[in-house]
């Protein structure tokens, strides 16, 4: 079976099941967490695969990933995912769920790349640029500096890219003095 349709399936039945149980919001927050755990830490994915310990060990691991109290939706979700033998897919569940909320939710995921940190204020004047781009979506912003910029900012919004950096200025100026 396709790995990315078992994923999918799984992160449509959490939105659901979390959505009539009316913690959708809780349930994005955990998820967005464990998908940072999975991210920060490679041995989270050897030991919830792990087929030696018991699911009981592997549970409290994911719970703690995600910082999730036992008992609670995801919990429930957890249990079944380990009783359908799906435990390797948890990462790909957690970013299809965040996937899924987003959309359902008209959130856009921005990324904000410059060459040194920004003030408050240039920060700002971007987030307002893309905010009248996205038209209404909120919007769920990340920054990171890259010194490789040289200079200028690039903007990732979903699957539209700014790019305003002195790099990207440079690199169109050599393509055009190699054109001719």
């Amino acid at each position: 079976m396709n790995e990315g349709l078992i994923p999918g399936r799984y992160a449509k039945a959490l939105y659901k099941f979390a959505t009539e149980q009316h913690e959708s919001e809780t349930v994005y927050g955990q998820m967005k967490q464990l998908a940072a755990s999975y991210a920060a830490e490679s041995a989270l994915r050897k030991v919830v695969g792990n087929k030696f310990l018991p699911y009981a060990d592997k549970e409290k691991v994911l719970l703690s990933a995600a910082q999730a109290k036992s008992g609670s939706c995801l919990s429930k979700f957890i249990r079944l995912v380990f009783d359908n033998n799906r435990e390797d897919f948890m990462r790909e569940i957690a970013l299809a769920y965040l996937k899924i909320y987003r959309i359902a939710n008209n959130i856009a995921q921005v990324e904000i790349v410059s060459a040194h940190t920004l003030g408050a204020d240039q920060l700002n004047k971007i987030i307002k640029v893309v905010e009248q781009q996205l038209r209404g979506k909120l919007i769920e912003q990340t920054t990171r500096v890259d010194a490789d910029l040289i200079g200028g900012f690039v903007v990732k919004a979903d699957d539209q890219l700014l790019d305003a950096s002195i790099k990207n200025e440079l690199k169109k100026l050599r393509l055009q003095l190699l054109s001719k």
